[in-house]
């Protein structure tokens, strides 16, 4: 009998391992890890987000876009577009240097992107995503029945 509880976990966690490794050759150079990767880029896509809209974008939690966004202010990559609003209201630029780095993570991404574009037409590519999208709510729908179940 296959074991795809083991293959899955494998192909996911080695899919993922991958982009960590990639994510990582990038940011060493500028001495950033890789979750400052999607706050940089998504800075570089959508100029003058706020820190609540990174958290919604990365889905990362608003600890962790906390500490990338004080880490980079402190690098000098951003800065905070109003000194009066709240730190999570604030809009947040990127400074010439944080330019200059995200470009390159953004560049970087497309690269890949273009490869992966490759193996796949676009139908296959939605219908890829769309089993994803499948398999987190199923994984989802698991974990918040288990939630309820514990709360019982």
């Amino acid at each position: 009998m296959e074991d795809r509880y083991g293959k899955f976990m494998m192909l996911i966690n080695n899919i993922n391992r991958c982009i960590k490794r990639i994510e990582n050759d990038q940011m060493h150079k500028y001495n950033l890890r890789s979750y400052h990767i999607s706050c940089l880029y998504n800075l570089y896509k959508h100029k003058g987000i706020t820190a609540t809209d990174l958290v919604e974008m990365t889905q990362q939690d608003k600890a962790s876009i906390s500490r990338s966004i004080d880490f980079l202010q402190d690098k000098e990559y951003i800065y905070c577009q109003s000194k009066t609003l709240k730190k999570y209201k604030s809009p947040i630029l990127l400074t010439q240097k944080g330019q200059l780095v995200a470009k390159e993570i953004a560049d970087k991404i497309d690269m890949v992107l273009k490869q992966l574009d490759q193996l796949l037409t676009d139908s296959q590519r939605e219908e890829f995503y769309q089993n994803l999208q499948n398999i987190y709510q199923a994984l989802k729908n698991v974990q918040e029945r288990k939630s309820v179940e514990d709360e019982h």
